[in-house]
């Protein structure tokens, strides 16, 4: 694949034949930080979503997709509301709890480098 348009399959969902199994995933161009990712119904042979994120240092290039943390912050939210209702389960609140850690060690990744005067710089 020497394409930049090329995709790969994202498997990571796949719970062997749960309905999820349905979605296809895809990285869209051989970019190893995969800046664009298609979220595909193949029972409709349509794109639900396009996901871009964040492609270069944002004090560069300005804001042009989103972020780990807003993804983040959207399955947080999502699975507080299942939480608050007739969804809730023990592995939601598994799954809320890994969630909100790994959002947490993004802003404390984000605050050592705003300490260090690198955030947003595209510098380690």
């Amino acid at each position: 694949m020497t394409d930049e348009n090329a995709s790969r399959e994202i498997t990571l969902h796949h719970v062997g034949d749960s309905r999820v199994d349905r979605l296809r995933i895809f990285a869209m161009g051989e970019d190893p930080k995969q800046h664009f990712y298609a979220i595909v119904n193949p029972e409709a042979d349509e794109t639900l979503e396009l996901i871009g994120f964040q492609s270069g240092p944002v004090c560069e290039v300005g804001v042009n997709g989103i972020t780990n943390e807003a993804l983040l912050a959207i399955v947080i939210d999502r699975l507080e509301g299942f939480q608050r209702g007739p969804m809730a389960c023990f592995e939601n609140r598994e799954v809320l709890f890994h969630a909100r850690r790994a959002l947490t060690a993004l802003h404390d990744r984000t605050r050592r480098r705003l300490a260090a005067g690198v955030e947003g710089r595209g510098k380690p």
